[in-house]
This record gives structure tokens, C-alpha cells and sequence, in this order.
């Protein structure tokens, strides 16, 4: 039965994917916005999305939290949107400017012959961020957790792969296959915004989460820039900003800086974030930083 299910449901995105494709990218996000709204409001990722916004902001009226929730729901279609149609995607942030001060590191890493690690999270419209790198002639690899559905795994494989290569599953082994893709140089991006079982309990949105060190660790073993970078949409453009790099100090304090950062973009623009992960679970004797 589960296998019929993870069938039907490839072949109904692929059904819905193939209507929408005739319409511009702009109407694909409105169409797959809704779709995605309604999703989440008839399943249960809509009483965890509730839970994670009460706790963070339980001294904001329930309309607007609901309302936050909402829109957040809505953002996700828009962000699978530029997932699945990449290549669309791509071309549509052909000309956009990139801005802040971590490009001119990263720039200077590659000149060097250097890696990189940049660091963001699932906020806004975060493929924009290595198609932007990519354009700039600074092609930047991902990791990715496969799909739970393997029907649906090669359709947003395919979508990530036009963004950069390497695309790395997690994992022991591709773990090593990403150190051999740094040391040589190459560019990483990494999403550490997700509970790790065994992550350093760090505050994230005021509150004690499991956070992975792994993108410091990595920047300090092999003496790479360590790049915040993030890509907020506005009523009328998106934007691509590369922040100063995080100094090398040790990785706890290096991610509870990059905590802070994503924190500071999601209190401004609250609905961007995916508020349906399971973000914040008891964290035991271990007491935040």
C-alpha cells in the first residue's frame, strides 16, 4: 500500500506539473501556492507549523500567527516552484544583482584556488543563491536528504542538479565525497537550519535547537570562509545578499552566530521561513549557549 501511495502521489505532481508548465513562472508560484496551502492546512504539518509559531511568538494575536502560517504555506509552493522549474528559475534571476560583502570572499577563495562554505537556510528563495554563484563562475555543490518517495526523488533531484553540482545525498559516503569536493577547491552550500539529533543545542528564534556543527567544523579544518547568505523576496523583487563572513573562533560560537543571522531575516520577514519542520524537540540535560 505504501508503495501504491508514493505511485499516485509522482504521478499527481507530475499530472499537476505538466498542466501548469504551459502558464508563465509567476502564475506556476500562484497556482502551486495554493496547492501547497491547502496541503498543509488538511494534514497535520499545519498543527506543527502552529506549534513552532506559538512558541516563538506566543505574545502575538492567534490571527497573526494564522495569518503568518498561512502565507508560510503559500511560500513553499513558490519555493518547490523554482525548484522544479529550475531551468525557468535560472533564467529569471539571469540579471539580478547580487549584493554584501561575502561575494568579494568567496570571489577571493576562488581566485586563491580556495573552497568555500555558505551557509543558509530554508528561507525565501534559497536556489537563487547558487544560481546567482554560478552565474559568477563560482559553481556551488549541495547536500540533500532523499525523499522518503522514491517515485518523487527524481523530479526534485533533477530540479537541484540544474542549480550547481556536486548534489551530495547524506550520508557517510557522502560525507567524504563532499570533503574531497572542498579540498579541491570547490564550493559547498549547506541548509544547517534543521534539528539534528546530535547537534549542539544552540538558541535559534529565542528558543534552545539542536544545530549542526558541521559546516564550522569544516571551515575551520580546512580554512575556508564561512559565507551567510540569503535571498528575501519583497512585493516586487528578490533579493540575493551574501553577508560578511562569520569569523573563525570554534564551531558552537561560529553557529550561533549564523543562528543569530538567519533569526535576524525570519523575524523580518517571518512567513519566508519553513516553519513545518520539527525545528525545536527537547534538547535533555544539555543546556543552550
Amino acid at each position: 500500500m505504501e508503495t501504491l501511495l508514493y505511485r499516485l502521489q509522482a504521478l499527481a505532481l507530475r499530472a499537476l506539473l505538466l498542466l501548469v508548465s504551459v502558464l508563465p513562472l509567476a502564475a506556476r508560484r500562484r497556482v502551486l501556492g495554493f496547492v501547497t496551502e491547502w496541503v498543509v492546512r488538511l494534514s497535520p504539518l499545519r498543527r506543527r507549523a502552529a506549534r513552532n509559531l506559538a512558541l516563538v511568538w506566543f505574545d502575538r494575536p492567534q490571527a497573526e500567527r494564522d495569518a503568518i502560517l498561512a502565507q508560510a504555506a503559500r511560500n513553499v509552493g513558490r519555493t518547490l516552484t523554482g525548484i522544479w522549474f529550475n531551468d525557468d528559475f535560472a533564467a529569471e534571476v539571469a540579471d539580478l544583482d547580487p549584493e554584501g560583502p561575502g561575494l568579494r570572499a568567496l570571489r577571493d577563495a576562488r581566485a586563491a584556488g580556495r573552497g568555500a562554505i555558505v551557509v543558509s537556510g530554508h528561507f525565501g528563495q534559497w536556489e537563487a543563491i547558487r544560481h546567482v554563484l554560478r552565474r559568477e563562475g563560482m559553481e556551488t555543490g549541495a547536500i540533500y536528504r532523499p525523499n522518503n518517495n522514491p517515485f518523487y526523488e527524481p523530479i526534485f533531484r533533477a530540479g537541484i542538479e540544474r542549480g550547481g553540482a556536486p548534489i551530495i545525498p547524506k550520508g557517510r559516503s557522502g560525507y567524504r565525497q563532499m570533503l574531497g569536493h572542498i579540498r579541491s577547491g570547490g564550493f559547498m552550500a549547506l541548509l544547517p537550519d534543521q534539528h539534528v539529533s546530535d547537534g549542539e543545542v544552540l538558541p535559534f528564534l529565542g528558543h534552545p535547537a539542536r544545530t549542526s556543527l558541521a559546516a564550522a567544523e569544516l571551515a575551520l579544518r580546512y580554512d575556508l570562509p564561512l559565507v551567510p547568505a540569503f535571498a528575501p523576496e519583497g512585493d516586487t523583487d528578490l533579493r540575493v545578499v551574501f553577508e560578511e563572513p562569520i569569523p573563525h573562533t570554534d564551531a558552537a560560537t561560529m553557529m550561533h552566530a549564523f543562528n543569530d543571522r538567519l533569526s535576524w531575516w525570519v523575524t523580518r520577514h517571518p512567513a519566508q521561513w519553513h516553519w513545518l519542520h520539527r525545528r525545536w524537540k527537547p534538547y535533555g540535560k544539555r543546556r543552550p549557549r
